[in-house]
């Protein structure tokens, strides 16, 4: 399999890649953002998600804790309840950030969690114990599921499950066994997924709506638009078909260096979304009608998240330009969304007027309308106080000289 500096960007997937290490940001950041590509088979979807497990930062965990319990901030029913000197006997260890599958052949036992069989049917010591699913062994990771919209159809216990994970940030899992007590417990994981909407059961916004709108961006995924980037795609495959291609040492120090970038750059991004960013978010949502306010905490998080990339110190319009269209993929519909971009791309110059004018520049005014249907922006729409000629009178377009 190639590394995850072996495979090509090129115009069809430079989105992906953008989005999974925004994703990856805010995992090490303990704030989960859930992603989903959808694009035709063959286009690199499974591969390029499942390559970032090579460039995955190591994190701190109680030593042998199943649930990942963050040393500083213990959560399991294990260690929950435990003291910082209780926590200090035990010991940490450092391991790789959690990366788990959900296959379309997983249990609902195998997903949220199920008796612990080693423990109960120990010889010496038999108990009865309950033993973490893939979910809340994730946390602080990932979980990936591929052809999400499958699993949507025919595992809708598990989609149930997933919904729990992913309802709010961090999300919850309860592990169910009778003659047990029930355990709730919070995780905090990203759910990436792949799909491809053109194949049976269809795309995942129409098999289960609840489960698509919890991904903060849903990332289009395309084929090479040119020549040469499908022939620097087949140069990439043909030494690794022949098993003679492995990572040099450049590029193991290149995938280290990476790493080290992901981590500084988690640590260090601290920032907020100016109140005229956020005022221009809440007049989008009322004005075009957007259903989920999740839409704009999706905006608002990637925007942040793509600053931070970028290694700026302040959001800017561009930024929510950017990721604008990845967060309403699957939350509006095609003709709003491509209306919302006008009316943004077309009053780009708002940023440019705010560095001029200072805070007191009014973004807000740009969308204040009646309720109804939207307003249209275009190139050609005049000025609000502005005045079709033909509607003036014609004392206002010709002075006429009247005799005396």
């Amino acid at each position: 399999m190639k590394n995850f500096l072996q495979l090509t960007r090129h115009t069809g997937n430079t989105s992906l890649f953008l989005a999974a290490e925004m994703s990856l940001i805010s995992i090490l950041q303990g704030l989960p953002f859930h992603i989903h590509a959808e694009g035709l088979r063959g286009t690199g979807k499974t591969t390029i998600m499942r390559s970032v497990k090579q460039i995955l930062p190591k994190i701190s965990r109680i030593k042998g804790c199943l649930y990942n319990c963050d040393p500083e901030k213990p959560h399991c029913p294990q260690h929950a309840m435990l003291s910082p000197e209780e926590i200090a006997l035990i010991g940490t260890e450092e391991i790789p950030t959690p990366f788990l599958e959900i296959s379309h052949s997983a249990k609902i036992g195998t997903v949220a969690g199920t008796i612990d069989l080693s423990k109960l049917t120990n010889p010496t010591h038999p108990e009865a114990a309950l033993l973490p699913g893939i979910i809340p062994q994730a946390h602080r990771g990932i979980i990936f599921v591929d052809e999400i919209n499958r699993l949507a159809d025919t595992s809708p216990e598990i989609t149930d499950v997933l919904l729990d994970a992913m309802g709010t940030k961090p999300g919850r899992v309860q592990i169910e066994e009778t003659g047990l007590p029930l355990v709730e417990v919070p995780v905090s994981a990203s759910v990436w997924a792949a799909s491809n909407p053109d194949e049976e059961p269809g795309p995942l916004a129409e098999i289960r709506r609840q489960l698509s709108d919890r991904f903060d961006l849903v990332i289009p995924t395309g084929r090479p638009s040119t020549p040469e980037e499908v022939v620097e795609i087949l140069a990439m495959d043909e030494p690794l078909r022949r098993n003679d291609r492995d990572i040099s040492p450049e590029e193991r120090k290149r995938l280290e260096q990476l790493k080290t970038n992901i981590e500084d750059i988690a640590l260090h991004c601290d920032l907020e979304m100016p109140d005229y960013l956020t005022n221009f978010l809440a007049n989008l949502y009322i004005n075009y009608n957007i259903e989920s306010l999740r839409a704009l905490e999706a905006i608002r998080q990637a925007a942040i998240l793509h600053t931070c990339l970028r290694k700026r110190t302040q959001v800017m319009i561009s930024d929510i330009i950017t990721v604008l269209p990845l967060a309403l993929y699957h939350r509006v519909i095609p003709a709003t969304l491509t209306e919302i971009m006008n009316t943004v791309n077309n009053n780009r110059m708002i940023e440019n007027e705010k560095k001029k004018e200072g805070p007191a520049f009014n973004l807000p005014r740009l969308f204040q309308q009646k309720q109804g249907a939207p307003q249209q922006f275009t190139e050609n729409t005049p000025p609000e106080r502005a005045q079709s000629l033909r509607d003036l009178p014609e004392s206002a377009l010709i002075k006429k000289e009247t005799k005396n």
